[in-house]
């Protein structure tokens, strides 16, 4: 064993004879683990895995002495490890040592190795396989390995196991494992969780393993639960008593940085990439990740490569910041929005979906509804160029540090389009010619501040009514507040759902009271007067 202070204070740097390269952090953004650690195995795991022709880096060493710190009666210090960081970084090897150590010298009876798909714990087995195979003195203590499909296994022959399967409702029911590793645990849930924790039960010392890359959204039950954890005791300043959490990702701007921030990260940088990505240098070049970053879309890359994920909410936070009985009981099928309307736009941070939403007078309340709520942004414009024909709304509402900001000049130029159709449904629709389209209000940060607030007060205060839309309710169950100093506004990111409805109505109701600023009458040069 080692001390674990030393490796806490440390941050070992990779060694190279040449100047110029380029190694990505060896240091997790956020790290939280228990402070009851005394001791580590992790050199023991470090030392094995060497002998197998392992070699691992910097941060995995790191990784392997922090989560596998021990506290004065030399007990594992965490009960849960979770790794969370962008593909091809090298957690597999880093799994290959922890289970090496567990089969060979932690003396753990079975370890339960699992991932969301067949064929990549087959491929960790072959690689577990590999390993020992190259190590005569592993070898011989080997009785078998066994290759039935479905039943992979490395057995020892003194009855240790490391047994590897694909999780489902079922799998690992009915085994006692002294150590569980779920890989791919980005696609965790309940189910899955259900059937492998109860086996550690009545293990002495148990330990279970996540490890992951950025949460996908739903799909992520289990690794938001884990990561919301390790940011509440970040939050708080004491760490969880049973969690080590480490990952490596950035912390994007926000759309209410204002130029020049240094508070969040660039994802446009080679800095940002070097800070979630430990394997540069190593495995990965900065090279590749450039590539990376002209080739998928941003919301692609900032997943993959740059850890930036969609975390679900908990269940039991839904409807957290307007309840649900309060907006049930504004519902009226019946309403309709009086003239003049206003329209909003919103977009999601990954572009995958967008909302037009509509905002009008009705007797002493606001109607708000979703007028679309369709897949991608590409449709926006043509729409909102139709509604605009029929409705001669005052006015569009986007806020241009959104992603809907990227649609304000082509939505512009579609409104200003007079063609023979437009005019034709301007006359059947108001009997005169063509009116002055409704103009683009750009709201600024305030605006968006204010927006919020003024919508949350008419909730409160039951001035708005809505049509109990299914899109609208599903993103109020998962909307989330964001402080921004001492107000808020909807929080886009890692919230699990599709705000942009909810994003659209708040724009909308705020349009239909904003000042719009006239433009400026042309007048002729005094020149031409003489």
């Amino acid at each position: 064993m080692t001390s674990l202070v030393s490796e806490r204070s440390a941050e070992k740097k990779p060694a190279t004879d040449a100047p110029d390269d380029v190694y990505g952090y060896q240091r997790p953004r956020l790290l939280t683990v228990p402070d009851t650690a005394v001791s580590t195995a992790g050199q023991e795991a470090i030392d094995l895995a060497a002998r197998a022709g392992l070699k691992l880096d910097p941060w995995q060493q790191f990784v392997l002495h922090q989560a596998m710190a021990e506290d004065t009666d030399g007990r594992w210090a965490a009960f849960e490890i979770c790794i969370n960081l962008p593909r091809q970084n090298g957690k597999g090897a880093l799994i290959e040592a922890r289970e090496l150590w567990g089969l060979f010298i932690g003396g753990e009876e079975l370890i339960l190795h699992s991932a969301h798909e067949f064929k990549t714990a087959k491929a960790a087995f072959k690689r577990i396989e590999r390993l020992i195979r190259r190590c005569p003195d592993l070898l011989k203590r080997v009785k078998t390995f066994r290759q039935t499909v479905g039943e992979e296994a490395v057995e020892l022959h003194d009855g240790r196991m490391l047994r590897f399967i694909a999780r489902s409702k079922g799998s690992g029911r009915g085994f006692t494992g002294s150590c569980n590793i779920l890989d791919e645990s980005m696609i965790l849930g309940d189910e899955a969780m259900d059937a492998l924790l109860p086996t550690m039960a009545a293990v002495e010392d148990p330990q279970i393993w996540y490890l992951g890359s950025a949460g996908i959204g739903a799909p992520s039950v289990q690794l938001g639960r884990l990561r919301r954890r390790a940011l509440a005791a970040l939050e708080r300043g004491v760490p969880d008593a049973s969690l080590a959490y480490m990952e490596w990702s950035i912390s994007p701007h926000s759309v209410e940085c204002t130029p020049g921030c240094t508070e969040h990260d660039d994802p446009d940088s080679d800095e940002a990439a070097l800070k979630a990505n430990p394997a540069i240098g190593y495995r990965l070049s900065l090279a590749k990740t450039r590539n990376e970053r002209q080739t998928l879309s941003p919301a692609g890359y900032a997943r993959e490569r740059l850890g930036v994920g969609e975390y679900p909410a908990e269940e039991g936070d839904s409807w957290s910041v307007i309840g649900r009985e309060v907006w049930e009981s504004l519902a009226d099928g019946d309403s309709q929005p009086e003239d003049p309307v206003a329209f909003a736009i919103d977009v999601t941070p990954e572009r995958s979906h967008a909302s037009i939403c509509v905002a009008g007078r009705a007797g002493n309340a606001v109607h708000v509804e979703v007028v679309d709520n369709r897949p991608g942004a590409d449709w926006v414009v043509q729409r909102a160029k139709e509604l605009t024909t029929k409705w001669r709304p005052r006015c569009w509402v986007i806020d241009p540090g959104s992603p809907a900001g990227s649609l304000i000049s082509d939505l512009e130029a579609a409104l200003a389009e007079r063609d023979d159709e437009d005019q034709e449904g301007a006359e059947e629709a108001w009997g005169e010619e063509l009116q002055p389209l409704a103009p683009v209000v750009q709201m600024k940060t305030r605006d968006v501040v204010q927006a919020t607030g003024q919508l949350y007060d008419a909730v409160t205060s039951a001035r708005i009514v809505h049509l109990n839309q299914a899109p609208l309710a599903t993103a109020l169950a998962g909307a989330r507040k964001r402080d921004l100093g001492e107000a808020w506004a909807w929080a886009r990111r890692n919230v699990g759902v599709d705000i942009t409805p909810l994003v659209g109505v708040t724009f909308a109701r705020w349009g239909l009271f904003a000042e719009i600023e006239e433009p400026e009458e042309e007048v002729e040069p005094w020149a031409e007067f003489g």
